[in-house]
Protein backbone atom coordinates (compact mmCIF):
# COMPACT_ATOMS: atom_id res chain seq x y z
CA UNK A 1 0.00 0.00 0.00
CA UNK A 2 3.04 2.31 0.02
CA UNK A 3 3.27 4.94 -2.70
CA UNK A 4 6.24 4.25 -4.96
CA UNK A 5 5.59 6.62 -7.87
CA UNK A 6 3.48 9.60 -8.90
CA UNK A 7 3.26 10.44 -12.60
CA UNK A 8 1.64 13.35 -14.41
CA UNK A 9 0.44 13.68 -18.00
CA UNK A 10 -0.88 16.70 -19.90
CA UNK A 11 -3.38 16.17 -22.75
CA UNK A 12 -5.29 18.28 -25.27
CA UNK A 13 -8.19 16.26 -26.65
CA UNK A 14 -10.69 17.85 -29.07
CA UNK A 15 -14.26 18.23 -27.85
CA UNK A 16 -16.76 16.05 -29.64
CA UNK A 17 -19.09 19.07 -29.59
CA UNK A 18 -17.22 22.27 -28.59
CA UNK A 19 -19.26 24.20 -26.01
CA UNK A 20 -20.34 27.75 -26.77
CA UNK A 21 -20.36 29.20 -23.28
CA UNK A 22 -20.24 32.78 -24.49
CA UNK A 23 -17.40 33.83 -22.18
CA UNK A 24 -14.78 31.08 -22.51
CA UNK A 25 -13.19 29.82 -25.73
CA UNK A 26 -12.91 26.04 -25.43
CA UNK A 27 -11.53 24.22 -28.44
CA UNK A 28 -9.86 21.32 -26.65
CA UNK A 29 -10.32 19.44 -23.41
CA UNK A 30 -7.04 20.30 -21.70
CA UNK A 31 -6.43 17.70 -19.00
CA UNK A 32 -3.93 17.07 -16.26
CA UNK A 33 -3.92 13.36 -15.43
CA UNK A 34 -2.09 12.08 -12.33
CA UNK A 35 -1.30 8.45 -11.54
CA UNK A 36 -0.42 7.21 -8.06
CA UNK A 37 1.26 3.79 -8.00
CA UNK A 38 1.80 1.53 -5.01
CA UNK A 39 4.45 -1.10 -4.28
CA UNK A 40 1.96 -3.81 -5.17
CA UNK A 41 1.39 -2.30 -8.61
CA UNK A 42 -2.05 -0.78 -7.96
CA UNK A 43 -2.47 2.49 -9.88
CA UNK A 44 -5.06 5.12 -9.01
CA UNK A 45 -5.93 7.94 -11.39
CA UNK A 46 -7.12 11.49 -10.88
CA UNK A 47 -7.55 14.35 -13.30
CA UNK A 48 -8.28 18.06 -13.64
CA UNK A 49 -9.98 20.04 -16.39
CA UNK A 50 -9.50 23.65 -15.22
CA UNK A 51 -11.07 25.25 -18.36
CA UNK A 52 -8.91 28.38 -18.26
CA UNK A 53 -5.33 27.12 -18.47
CA UNK A 54 -2.64 26.71 -15.84
CA UNK A 55 -1.91 23.03 -16.50
CA UNK A 56 1.87 23.38 -16.41
CA UNK A 57 1.64 25.37 -13.18
CA UNK A 58 -0.57 22.68 -11.66
CA UNK A 59 1.80 19.97 -12.83
CA UNK A 60 4.76 21.80 -11.29
CA UNK A 61 2.87 22.16 -8.01
CA UNK A 62 2.25 18.41 -7.89
CA UNK A 63 5.82 17.47 -8.71
CA UNK A 64 7.65 20.12 -6.69
CA UNK A 65 5.44 20.65 -3.62
CA UNK A 66 3.20 17.63 -3.15
CA UNK A 67 4.84 14.51 -4.58
CA UNK A 68 7.69 14.61 -2.02
CA UNK A 69 5.09 14.66 0.77
CA UNK A 70 3.35 11.50 -0.46
CA UNK A 71 6.17 9.22 -1.57
CA UNK A 72 6.41 6.20 0.74
CA UNK A 73 3.10 6.94 2.44
CA UNK A 74 0.23 4.45 2.81
CA UNK A 75 -2.63 5.11 0.37
CA UNK A 76 -5.19 3.97 2.94
CA UNK A 77 -4.55 7.11 5.01
CA UNK A 78 -6.21 9.40 2.48
CA UNK A 79 -7.73 11.91 4.92
CA UNK A 80 -4.45 12.12 6.83
CA UNK A 81 -2.59 12.71 3.56
CA UNK A 82 -5.01 15.52 2.69
CA UNK A 83 -4.26 17.14 6.06
CA UNK A 84 -0.52 16.68 5.49
CA UNK A 85 -0.69 18.44 2.10
CA UNK A 86 -2.99 21.14 3.50
CA UNK A 87 -0.61 21.99 6.35
CA UNK A 88 2.47 21.86 4.14
CA UNK A 89 1.00 24.39 1.68
CA UNK A 90 -0.33 26.82 4.30
CA UNK A 91 1.73 29.75 3.02
CA UNK A 92 1.00 29.19 -0.68
CA UNK A 93 -2.40 27.60 -0.45
CA UNK A 94 -5.94 27.61 0.95
CA UNK A 95 -7.39 28.15 -2.53
CA UNK A 96 -6.30 28.07 -6.14
CA UNK A 97 -3.45 26.05 -7.62
CA UNK A 98 -2.37 24.17 -4.50
CA UNK A 99 -5.88 22.96 -3.65
CA UNK A 100 -6.55 21.94 -7.25
CA UNK A 101 -3.29 19.99 -7.35
CA UNK A 102 -4.14 18.36 -4.02
CA UNK A 103 -7.57 17.45 -5.37
CA UNK A 104 -6.15 15.58 -8.37
CA UNK A 105 -3.95 13.56 -6.02
CA UNK A 106 -6.82 12.95 -3.60
CA UNK A 107 -8.99 11.55 -6.41
CA UNK A 108 -6.14 9.27 -7.48
CA UNK A 109 -5.53 8.12 -3.90
CA UNK A 110 -9.17 7.19 -3.34
CA UNK A 111 -9.22 5.42 -6.70
CA UNK A 112 -6.16 3.41 -5.65
CA UNK A 113 -7.76 2.52 -2.31
CA UNK A 114 -10.87 1.23 -4.06
CA UNK A 115 -8.90 -0.72 -6.63
CA UNK A 116 -6.74 -2.30 -3.95
CA UNK A 117 -9.86 -3.33 -2.03
CA UNK A 118 -11.67 -4.49 -5.17
CA UNK A 119 -14.62 -2.24 -4.34
CA UNK A 120 -16.21 0.83 -5.96
CA UNK A 121 -15.98 4.00 -3.90
CA UNK A 122 -19.71 4.19 -3.20
CA UNK A 123 -19.44 0.78 -1.55
CA UNK A 124 -16.38 1.77 0.50
CA UNK A 125 -18.45 4.71 1.74
CA UNK A 126 -21.50 2.58 2.61
CA UNK A 127 -23.58 3.94 -0.25
CA UNK A 128 -26.12 2.40 -2.62
CA UNK A 129 -25.84 1.99 -6.41
CA UNK A 130 -29.29 3.46 -7.07
CA UNK A 131 -29.95 5.54 -10.22
CA UNK A 132 -29.25 9.22 -9.49
CA UNK A 133 -31.41 12.02 -10.97
CA UNK A 134 -29.44 13.83 -13.66
CA UNK A 135 -30.09 17.02 -15.60
CA UNK A 136 -29.00 17.81 -19.13
CA UNK A 137 -26.56 20.71 -18.98
CA UNK A 138 -25.14 22.51 -21.96
CA UNK A 139 -27.88 24.77 -23.30
CA UNK A 140 -25.16 27.36 -23.68
CA UNK A 141 -25.86 31.05 -24.21
CA UNK A 142 -23.53 31.01 -27.22
CA UNK A 143 -26.12 28.88 -29.03
CA UNK A 144 -28.52 31.82 -28.96
CA UNK A 145 -32.23 31.83 -28.21
CA UNK A 146 -33.23 29.12 -30.70
CA UNK A 147 -30.14 27.00 -30.14
CA UNK A 148 -30.63 26.81 -26.39
CA UNK A 149 -34.22 25.68 -26.84
CA UNK A 150 -33.27 23.10 -29.49
CA UNK A 151 -30.54 21.67 -27.25
CA UNK A 152 -32.98 21.46 -24.33
CA UNK A 153 -35.54 19.67 -26.49
CA UNK A 154 -32.90 17.08 -27.45
CA UNK A 155 -32.21 16.47 -23.77
CA UNK A 156 -35.92 16.03 -23.09
CA UNK A 157 -36.22 13.61 -26.02
CA UNK A 158 -33.43 11.54 -24.41
CA UNK A 159 -35.46 11.25 -21.21
CA UNK A 160 -33.93 13.98 -19.04
CA UNK A 161 -36.44 15.40 -16.54
CA UNK A 162 -34.49 18.65 -16.19
CA UNK A 163 -32.20 20.93 -18.21
CA UNK A 164 -29.94 23.88 -17.54
CA UNK A 165 -29.72 27.00 -19.70
CA UNK A 166 -27.64 30.15 -19.39
CA UNK A 167 -28.29 33.87 -19.01
CA UNK A 168 -26.20 37.07 -18.65
CA UNK A 169 -22.88 37.93 -20.35
CA UNK A 170 -24.23 37.97 -23.94
CA UNK A 171 -27.78 39.14 -23.24
CA UNK A 172 -29.65 42.10 -21.81
CA UNK A 173 -32.06 41.59 -18.94
CA UNK A 174 -35.03 41.73 -21.33
CA UNK A 175 -33.41 39.12 -23.58
CA UNK A 176 -32.66 36.88 -20.61
CA UNK A 177 -36.28 37.00 -19.46
CA UNK A 178 -37.54 36.32 -22.98
CA UNK A 179 -35.18 33.35 -23.36
CA UNK A 180 -36.36 31.79 -20.09
CA UNK A 181 -40.01 32.53 -20.91
CA UNK A 182 -39.72 30.88 -24.28
CA UNK A 183 -37.82 27.91 -22.86
CA UNK A 184 -40.62 27.31 -20.38
CA UNK A 185 -43.22 27.59 -23.15
CA UNK A 186 -41.28 25.15 -25.36
CA UNK A 187 -40.74 22.51 -22.65
CA UNK A 188 -44.01 22.84 -20.75
CA UNK A 189 -44.51 22.56 -17.02
CA UNK A 190 -43.30 18.98 -16.61
CA UNK A 191 -39.60 19.68 -17.15
CA UNK A 192 -37.39 21.28 -14.51
CA UNK A 193 -35.43 24.29 -15.76
CA UNK A 194 -32.26 25.48 -14.03
CA UNK A 195 -30.72 28.82 -15.01
CA UNK A 196 -26.98 29.54 -14.78
CA UNK A 197 -25.70 33.12 -14.55
CA UNK A 198 -22.01 32.18 -14.29
CA UNK A 199 -21.40 35.07 -11.86
CA UNK A 200 -22.57 37.53 -14.50
CA UNK A 201 -24.65 39.98 -12.43
CA UNK A 202 -24.37 42.32 -9.49
CA UNK A 203 -26.62 41.61 -6.53
CA UNK A 204 -28.95 44.44 -7.58
CA UNK A 205 -29.18 43.05 -11.12
CA UNK A 206 -29.81 39.56 -9.79
CA UNK A 207 -32.67 40.78 -7.64
CA UNK A 208 -34.23 42.84 -10.44
CA UNK A 209 -33.99 40.15 -13.12
CA UNK A 210 -34.59 37.31 -10.69
CA UNK A 211 -37.92 38.78 -9.65
CA UNK A 212 -38.98 38.68 -13.29
CA UNK A 213 -37.79 35.05 -13.59
CA UNK A 214 -39.63 33.92 -10.46
CA UNK A 215 -42.80 33.44 -12.50
CA UNK A 216 -41.25 30.66 -14.60
CA UNK A 217 -40.98 28.11 -11.78
CA UNK A 218 -37.24 27.49 -12.02
CA UNK A 219 -35.43 24.70 -10.24
CA UNK A 220 -32.71 27.14 -9.23
CA UNK A 221 -30.83 30.30 -10.20
CA UNK A 222 -27.14 29.43 -10.24
CA UNK A 223 -24.17 31.64 -9.38
CA UNK A 224 -25.97 34.97 -9.82
CA UNK A 225 -22.99 36.93 -8.42
CA UNK A 226 -19.27 36.42 -7.84
CA UNK A 227 -18.38 33.55 -5.56
CA UNK A 228 -17.00 35.75 -2.79
CA UNK A 229 -19.99 38.12 -2.64
CA UNK A 230 -21.49 36.41 0.40
CA UNK A 231 -23.49 39.49 1.37
CA UNK A 232 -24.93 39.59 -2.16
CA UNK A 233 -25.97 35.93 -1.97
CA UNK A 234 -27.68 36.59 1.33
CA UNK A 235 -29.60 39.56 -0.09
CA UNK A 236 -30.66 37.71 -3.24
CA UNK A 237 -31.80 34.57 -1.45
CA UNK A 238 -33.79 36.66 1.02
CA UNK A 239 -35.80 38.30 -1.78
CA UNK A 240 -36.35 35.79 -4.59
CA UNK A 241 -38.78 32.88 -4.58
CA UNK A 242 -36.49 30.89 -6.90
CA UNK A 243 -33.93 28.79 -4.97
CA UNK A 244 -30.32 29.94 -5.30
CA UNK A 245 -27.51 27.48 -6.04
CA UNK A 246 -23.76 28.05 -5.92
CA UNK A 247 -20.45 26.55 -4.85
CA UNK A 248 -18.54 25.45 -7.94
CA UNK A 249 -15.98 28.25 -7.56
CA UNK A 250 -15.54 27.84 -3.81
CA UNK A 251 -12.58 25.95 -2.38
CA UNK A 252 -13.12 23.40 0.40
CA UNK A 253 -15.61 23.59 3.26
CA UNK A 254 -13.79 26.60 4.72
CA UNK A 255 -14.87 28.74 1.76
CA UNK A 256 -18.49 27.59 2.14
CA UNK A 257 -18.88 28.34 5.84
CA UNK A 258 -21.07 31.45 5.30
CA UNK A 259 -23.61 29.30 3.44
CA UNK A 260 -23.64 26.65 6.17
CA UNK A 261 -24.23 29.39 8.72
CA UNK A 262 -27.02 31.22 6.89
CA UNK A 263 -28.86 28.20 5.50
CA UNK A 264 -30.30 30.46 2.79
CA UNK A 265 -28.64 28.76 -0.20
CA UNK A 266 -30.50 25.41 -0.37
CA UNK A 267 -28.32 23.77 -3.06
CA UNK A 268 -24.53 23.71 -2.95
CA UNK A 269 -22.53 22.66 -6.02
CA UNK A 270 -19.00 21.80 -4.90
CA UNK A 271 -16.48 21.03 -7.64
CA UNK A 272 -14.29 17.98 -7.13
CA UNK A 273 -11.33 19.93 -8.57
CA UNK A 274 -11.58 22.26 -5.57
CA UNK A 275 -11.43 19.71 -2.77
CA UNK A 276 -11.19 16.20 -4.13
CA UNK A 277 -13.32 13.40 -2.73
CA UNK A 278 -12.09 14.03 0.80
CA UNK A 279 -13.30 17.62 1.02
CA UNK A 280 -16.52 17.01 -0.92
CA UNK A 281 -17.49 14.41 1.65
CA UNK A 282 -16.74 16.92 4.42
CA UNK A 283 -18.78 19.58 2.59
CA UNK A 284 -21.69 17.19 2.23
CA UNK A 285 -21.65 16.51 5.95
CA UNK A 286 -21.68 20.21 6.87
CA UNK A 287 -24.40 20.86 4.31
CA UNK A 288 -26.56 18.05 5.66
CA UNK A 289 -26.36 19.43 9.19
CA UNK A 290 -27.38 22.84 7.79
CA UNK A 291 -30.32 21.35 5.85
CA UNK A 292 -28.73 21.90 2.42
CA UNK A 293 -28.54 19.62 -0.63
CA UNK A 294 -25.50 18.71 -2.75
CA UNK A 295 -25.56 18.89 -6.56
CA UNK A 296 -21.89 18.51 -7.59
CA UNK A 297 -20.51 20.65 -10.40
CA UNK A 298 -19.72 18.64 -13.54
CA UNK A 299 -17.68 15.40 -13.52
CA UNK A 300 -20.68 13.06 -13.02
CA UNK A 301 -18.49 10.02 -13.64
CA UNK A 302 -16.62 10.83 -10.43
CA UNK A 303 -19.37 12.59 -8.50
CA UNK A 304 -21.81 9.69 -8.85
CA UNK A 305 -19.93 7.90 -6.06
CA UNK A 306 -20.40 10.91 -3.79
CA UNK A 307 -24.12 11.31 -4.45
CA UNK A 308 -24.64 7.58 -3.97
CA UNK A 309 -23.15 7.68 -0.49
CA UNK A 310 -24.23 10.94 1.19
CA UNK A 311 -27.42 11.71 3.10
CA UNK A 312 -28.30 14.85 1.12
CA UNK A 313 -27.81 14.28 -2.61
CA UNK A 314 -29.53 16.35 -5.26
CA UNK A 315 -28.85 16.27 -9.01
CA UNK A 316 -25.89 15.17 -11.09
CA UNK A 317 -24.87 17.42 -13.99
CA UNK A 318 -24.37 15.80 -17.42
CA UNK A 319 -22.91 17.59 -20.43
CA UNK A 320 -21.37 14.65 -22.26
CA UNK A 321 -18.02 16.39 -22.51
CA UNK A 322 -15.93 13.38 -21.56
CA UNK A 323 -17.87 10.43 -22.97
CA UNK A 324 -15.38 9.90 -25.80
CA UNK A 325 -12.40 9.85 -23.42
CA UNK A 326 -13.27 6.74 -21.40
CA UNK A 327 -12.73 3.05 -22.09
CA UNK A 328 -16.19 2.51 -20.57
CA UNK A 329 -18.11 5.80 -20.42
CA UNK A 330 -20.76 6.31 -17.77
CA UNK A 331 -23.86 7.27 -19.73
CA UNK A 332 -27.26 8.53 -18.58
CA UNK A 333 -30.33 6.34 -18.96
CA UNK A 334 -33.72 8.04 -18.93
CA UNK A 335 -32.40 11.02 -17.02
CA UNK A 336 -30.45 9.07 -14.40
CA UNK A 337 -26.87 7.91 -13.91
CA UNK A 338 -25.84 4.87 -11.88
CA UNK A 339 -22.39 4.83 -10.26
CA UNK A 340 -19.97 2.28 -11.72
CA UNK A 341 -19.61 -1.06 -9.97
CA UNK A 342 -15.95 -1.29 -11.00
CA UNK A 343 -13.27 -0.88 -8.28
CA UNK A 344 -12.24 2.63 -7.29
CA UNK A 345 -13.99 5.34 -9.21
CA UNK A 346 -14.07 2.88 -12.09
CA UNK A 347 -13.07 5.26 -14.89
CA UNK A 348 -10.09 4.62 -17.19
CA UNK A 349 -8.94 6.95 -19.95
CA UNK A 350 -8.43 5.36 -23.35
CA UNK A 351 -4.69 4.51 -23.61
CA UNK A 352 -4.39 6.03 -27.07
CA UNK A 353 -5.19 9.50 -25.74
CA UNK A 354 -1.76 9.66 -24.14
CA UNK A 355 -0.11 8.86 -27.47
CA UNK A 356 -2.29 10.83 -29.86
CA UNK A 357 -3.16 13.99 -27.93
CA UNK A 358 -0.18 15.64 -26.21
CA UNK A 359 -0.86 18.98 -24.55
CA UNK A 360 -0.81 22.07 -26.77
CA UNK A 361 -0.10 25.37 -25.02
Amino acid sequence: MKITDIRTHLLSVPFADPPKTGFLSLGDIDLLVVEVETASGVVGTGHLHPLAGGLRTLEMCINEMLKPLLMGEDIREVEALWRKMWKATFIQGRMGITVMAMSALDIALWDAVGRAAGKPLWQLWDGRPDPIPTYGSGCFRGLGHDGMIEKAQRFVAQGFPAIKMQVAHLFTADEDVANVRDMRAALGDGIEIMVDVNQGWTADEAIAVGRRLDDYRLGWLEEPVMADDFEGYDRIASVLRTPIATGENHFTHHDLKPFFASGKIPILQPDIMRGGYTELRVIAGHAHRAGLKIAPHMFPELSSHLNASIANPSWLEYMGWYDHLWVEPLLPVNGTMTPPDRPGHGMDFKPELFRDHPYRD
